[in-house]
Formats: C-alpha cells, structure tokens, sequence
C-alpha cells in the first residue's frame, strides 16, 4: 500500500529503455544521468554487477539491467546509466536509451498486469499506460537487494 501512496503523489518521471520497453523511476530517486566509461570487472560478484567505475571522485557499482530482466548480458557499447543511491552507495543502472522526463496522470496508475513477465513484476511497483505504451515503474530498492534475491 505504501509503494502505491509514493507513486500516486509522485508526479515526474525519468524514463530510459531496456530491450523496446519502456521504464521509468521517480526523478526524486535519481541521482545523475550518465554514459559510463572504463568499467573495472568485479570477481566474484553478483553475475548482474557489470563492474565498478569511478565517477567525479565516486565509486559506483555499475548494474546490468539487460541481465537482470533476463534480456542477455549489455555490450555496454553505446550504453547509457541513471545513477541512483541506497543505503549510501552509489549505483549506475544500464540502460539502452535514455527518454524523456514524463509526469503521468495518477489515475493511469495500476496494479502489474497478470501478463507481465515473473521478473519484471518482482521489481516492478506498478505501470501507466500511456496513449501507446506502458511505463512500467521500477522498483530500485529491489533491483538492489542481492542478499534476499541470493537467499530464495
């Protein structure tokens, strides 16, 4: 009920494509929108952390969004990332293509579809429909949270 509560009042939208779908986390989340240069690999890490990289004096752990909706692994050519922050560490989500900002009506807030894929509903908090598409909301603290997805 609360994640619905912070949608509702949540009135803009930073939007990017992975894959041809559209996505979409509240402007308040983000940090930074960049194009990520000179990954560093991480042994040994979760198969979804593409490596670390360094921006303006930060260590950002850089997630593959590609791999973790299950879309095969980012080239990382051409890519771009939405930085974000939890917990105190910085993040760099991969994305193919950055949108637009976007301030949806509330009322075209719903649920997840029955119909929308098992891993894209476990880090989704819901979608808009737009005139001809969905923007499905992501749910940043659960694409974060590797220790519960290693425990199931």
């Amino acid at each position: 009920m609360t994640q619905e509560i912070s949608i509702k009042t949540a009135s803009d939208f930073v939007t990017f494509e992975i894959g041809d779908q559209l996505f979409g986390v509240p402007i308040d989340d983000v940090q930074d929108v960049f194009k990520p240069q000179r990954l560093t690999p991480v042994p040994l890490s979760h198969p979804d952390v593409a490596g670390v990289l360094n921006l303006r004096g930060r260590i950002v752990t850089m997630i593959d969004c590609r791999q973790h909706l299950g879309l095969g692994r980012s080239s990382y050519e051409g890519m771009m990332a939405v930085g974000v922050e939890r917990a105190g560490e910085s993040y760099g989500l991969l994305i193919d293509k950055i949108g637009d900002v976007l301030s949806p009506d509330a009322s075209s807030f719903e649920a997840n579809p029955v119909n929308l894929d098992p891993r894209w509903r476990a880090v989704s908090k819901g979608v808009f429909r737009l005139e001809k598409r969905l923007l499905i909301v992501l749910n940043i603290a659960t694409i974060l949270d590797f220790g519960k997805r290693e425990a199931a």
